[in-house]
């Protein structure tokens, strides 16, 4: 079992940067996939980018390819999500998940564990 917690959202303008974290307790989150996901009102949740287990290959959707950056530090058992050129568009409840297998997938119900978001509003 693994628990999550999601921290660092807020409210900026377009073009700032933010960095939100994902910090897990109770199992060594080196052996754990991580996604985020957001999630914006009357939207479905949709995958953001995730870091792989082992190897920490990285994945991004195509709307924030170039502009988000996922890293993890194990020693910290946190998982980053660097935000930067921020859009409007990009103002959702942000989510991590995690899951204990190899890969990335994009669908929210591959993951077993979830966080309890953190909002990022962007205003123009």
């Amino acid at each position: 079992q693994v628990q999550l917690v999601e921290s660092g959202g807020g409210l900026v303008q377009a073009g700032d940067s933010l960095r939100l974290s994902c910090t897990a307790s109770g199992r060594t989150f080196s052996t754990y996939s991580v996604g985020w996901f957001r999630q914006a009102p009357g939207t479905e949740r949709e995958f953001v980018g995730g870091i792989s287990w082992i190897i920490s290959n990285t994945y991004y959707a195509d709307s924030v390819k170039g502009r988000f950056t996922i890293s993890r530090v194990n020693a910290k058992n946190t998982v980053y999500l660097e935000m930067n050129s921020l859009k409007p568009e990009d103002t959702a409840v942000y989510y991590c998940a995690a899951r204990r297998l190899v890969g990335v997938p994009t669908t929210r119900d591959d993951y077993n564990y979830w966080g309890q978001g953190t909002q990022v509003t962007v205003s123009s």
